[in-house]
């Protein structure tokens, strides 16, 4: 039996149901783990200022531009207009390569205190390390799927009438 037209619009909508509520899911998570990173750096001493503070600027950046996006996703503006895929995908990148960057400068302060101050506040540096790298594991894989929902609408975009 050839598959009918009627068939393929209700694979392609199953499909954008599936591939929507993964990463829909990874907005709790880079929340919950940004959060972290936030506290533990507000907590904790500062050893080189400058690093700390684009850690703590990047995590409260995407906490807040998380939060938003996340709210935009749960009124459903998503499915609207191609252009909140684009804003989604653009967001995730950079958000990516910010964390990237905040994990490494965490780890680089870190490292630099571990002789130098008390266990407690090496631990929290220590901790905010691991939940940076974290946040951006979790960031580049929304990324991936956002550059990939993107694909996904622009081919559909191009042969809906």
């Amino acid at each position: 039996m050839a598959p009918t037209e009627e068939s393929d619009d209700n694979l392609m909508r199953i499909y954008i149901e599936i591939s929507a509520a993964f990463p829909d899911l990874l907005f709790i998570f880079e929340s919950v783990f940004g959060g972290l990173v936030w506290i533990l750096i507000a907590s904790s001493l500062v050893p080189l200022p400058l690093t700390q503070g684009w850690v703590m600027f990047v995590s409260v950046f995407c906490f807040i531009g998380t939060t938003v996006l996340f709210s935009s996703y749960l009124i459903g503006s998503h499915y609207k207009e191609i252009s909140w895929v684009i804003l989604e995908a653009a967001y995730h990148c950079i958000a990516a390569v910010f964390y990237l960057s905040a994990a490494v400068l965490e780890g680089l302060a870190t490292i630099s205190m571990h002789n130098s101050f008390t266990q407690e506040h090496y631990l929290e540096n220590a901790f905010a390390t691991v939940f940076s790298s974290t946040a951006t594991l979790l960031y580049v894989n929304h990324a991936w799927f956002s550059l990939i929902r993107w694909k996904f609408f622009r081919r559909i975009r191009r042969t809906l009438p």
